[in-house]
C-alpha cells in the first residue's frame, strides 16, 4: 500500500499527516521539531514516500495542510476529510462520527456521546474510544470534555486542549 506523510510548521510548531489513497491515516498535533514528528508518524516504512512542504509541494494531501495552518492561526476551518482507519471498530467509528458532530467552538460530554450512541452508562468506553483517535482536529476529540467541565483526556495535553478551544470559540 502506498502510504504518503507531510511534515510542515504551522503557527504552534510542527504537524504531520499521514495518508493513504483511502484519506488520512493519522495527524500528529503540533511539536517542536520535524524529528518528533517523524517519531510519532506511527514510525514510517522507509519506503512510504513523502515530501516536507518545506522541500516542496504537499499536492498529496490537497489543501489539507493550509487548512490546518489556517485552523493553528485562529480561523474557521472544516475538515470534511476522507479517513482510511481499516483496523478502527465499529464502536469507535461511531464515536468519532458522533465526535465530528459536535459544533465548531462548542464541547459536550463523555456521557453526552454516550447517549447519543444509545449508551449512556458508557462514557468511559468514549474516553477509550476517543484516546485511539489518530486524526486529533479532523475528528475534534479535544470538543469532548467531563461532565464537570474538566478539561481531561486529551493526547496532546489539556493545555493543547484548552488552546484548541479558545481558538475555535474565537473564530466562531
Amino acid at each position: 500500500m502506498r502510504v504518503n506523510y507531510v511534515i510542515f510548521r504551522n503557527p504552534l510548531g510542527w504537524v504531520g499527516i499521514l495518508g493513504s489513497p483511502g484519506g488520512l491515516k493519522g495527524l500528529v498535533l503540533p511539536q517542536t521539531s520535524p524529528e518528533q514528528v517523524w517519531t510519532l508518524l506511527a514510525r514510517p516504512d522507509p519506503k512510504w514516500q513523502g515530501e516536507s512542504v518545506n522541500e516542496g509541494r504537499a499536492s498529496y494531501f490537497g489543501d489539507l495542510p493550509n487548512r490546518l495552518k489556517s485552523y493553528l492561526s485562529g480561523k474557521k476551518t472544516s475538515f470534511p476529510d476522507r479517513l482510511d482507519l481499516p483496523w478502527a471498530s465499529p464502536f469507535q467509528r461511531s464515536v468519532w462520527d458522533v465526535c465530528q458532530s459536535i459544533p465548531y467552538g462548542e464541547t459536550r460530554s463523555y456521557s453526552w456521546v454516550a447517549g447519543k450512541l444509545g449508551l449512556p452508562r458508557a462514557a468511559r468506553a468514549v474516553g477509550q474510544a476517543l484516546a485511539r483517535n489518530p486524526v486529533p482536529i479532523i475528528v475534534p476529540c479535544h470538543r469532548v470534555i467531563g461532565s464537570d467541565g474538566e478539561l481531561i483526556g486529551f493526547g496532546g495535553g489539556t493545555d493543547l486542549k484548552r488552546l484548541l478551544l479558545r481558538i475555535e470559540s474565537e473564530a466562531r
